[in-house]
């Protein structure tokens, strides 16, 4: 079971507050923190989006898709869960709001002005050509008191000139310890037990290096299509999508040094470290696809640029090998894939060891397969380490690649924390 932290009241605004990324994480994730008793009574949850309406059809809205996602926890009644849910929408509110002009903004400064000194998250759910307005127009409306916080979402721009632009336009009127860049990968349980995996187990650290370390294999497969995306991935793509985000913050806590202490700027270092060791890809480590229409589980799909109703060169999947020059990993290639319409939705991190230098078994023993230490980060989330085994039986040495299997949900409960939470 998790564990519930108090935390102080506060005003949380959702800029694109009725936006896909509000609605299915943002919404939901606040709703079963505000379940376990983690949100203080006197809080509020502003939306805030162009579009028309009020907060009672807001409130109509989520009700409606928290009812339909069916988030009992386990072991809650239907009536616990439902006192629940309408304790969790008298928190909601709704503004109509727009980023580029003066409409909704006078409404919002009224409502914060109500609690002056609360603590205030700015949650920009919006694409990053909104960053910096939004910033500008609170910083404008005199809504940043000693503690206000801005929170951006990925992708920070387009490019690094775009992604420069935009930090130093925000650190104009944002200190930098009240700006929180997320990545909510880094949010899922398993992706966190990486940390916890290498650096509070003795047993992986003298083996972690590249005199018994083969390879390692990052993947990432989606058996959707773009759903309601289109408009953000076609130009975004596999790569700015999934790669120099997701997998290379996997990269790093696989390849860091374990850093001296467990605090944000001394883990940042330690994965700085990681990137800035990384060999420049060469022609033919790379290889970008689309998927076409075709089947899926005996159903028909339809293709990348079917969906798209036009031509488009977008990659959907992405295979790349990086290589990290240190004395560590020298030598040791790293392998990345990702992408959609894939057979099988499967996120996992192997660890290949190296086969054993010399066999002491008799000539039939079968084939011995190398030692892998498996991380499933979805689904079915846990940890398998592979290891040769002898066979039972009598008449002959018969060796066996077996698994240990560590589950998290028979370990630590059938439910897991959304990332966002």
């Amino acid at each position: 079971m998790s564990r519930s932290i108090p935390v102080s009241p506060f005003d949380y605004v959702v800029f694109g507050g009725s936006g896909d990324l509000a609605l299915r994480k943002l919404i939901p994730s606040l709703f079963h923190r505000d379940r376990d008793g983690q949100i203080p009574t006197e809080s509020r949850i502003i939306a805030a989006a162009r579009g028309a309406g009020s907060t009672d059809q807001y409130r109509a809205k989520v009700k409606a898709l928290l009812e339909q996602r069916s988030t009992t926890l386990s072991g809650t009644s239907v009536e616990t869960h439902n006192l629940a849910l309408d304790r969790f929408l008298t928190r909601l509110f709704y503004i109509q709001l727009d980023a580029s002009t003066d409409t909704g903004w006078p409404e919002l400064t009224q409502m914060l002005s109500q609690q002056s000194q609360r603590i205030r998250v700015f949650y920009l759910s919006v694409g990053p050509e909104l960053f910096v307005p939004i910033a500008g127009r609170i910083a404008a409306a005199g809504l940043i008191n000693a503690e206000a916080r801005i929170v951006l979402e990925k992708p920070i721009g387009t490019d690094l000139a775009s992604s420069r632009a935009i930090n130093t336009a925000i650190a104009e009127h944002f200190e930098e310890t009240k700006i929180y860049r997320i990545d909510h990968y880094l949010g899922k349980e398993t992706v966190q037990n990486l940390f916890a995996l290498r650096f509070a187990n003795s047993l992986f650290e003298p083996l972690w290096n590249r005199d018994h370390i083969d390879h390692v294999q990052i993947s990432v497969a989606e058996t959707v299509g773009l759903e309601s995306r289109a408009a953000y991935y076609d130009k975004a793509g596999a790569f700015i999508d999934m790669v120099q985000n997701h997998l290379m913050q996997l990269v790093c806590l696989i390849a860091m040094e374990p850093p001296a202490r467990y605090e944000a700027d001394t883990i940042r270092d330690e994965k700085l470290k990681v990137l800035r060791a990384l060999r420049t890809i060469q022609p033919g480590e790379w290889v970008r696809g689309q998927y076409a229409s075709g089947a899926m589980a005996q159903t028909a799909v339809p293709g990348y640029r079917d969906e798209l109703g036009y031509v488009s060169t977008t990659e959907t999947f992405i295979a790349l090998r990086l290589g990290i020059e240190n004395w560590r990993w020298a030598g040791v290639p790293f392998y990345l894939r990702t992408g959609k319409r894939l057979p099988e939705k499967v996120s996992e991190v192997v660890v290949q060891f190296k086969a054993t230098p010399h066999l002491s078994l008799p000539p039939d023993a079968g084939p011995i397969q190398s030692n892998r230490l498996i991380i499933r980060l979805q689904p079915n989330e846990g940890v398998q380490l592979a290891l040769n085994l002898k066979e039972p039986g009598p008449g002959g040495f018969r060796i066996r690649s077996e698994e240990l299997d560590m589950s998290f949900a028979e370990a630590f409960g059938t439910v897991q924390p959304e990332a966002y939470e």
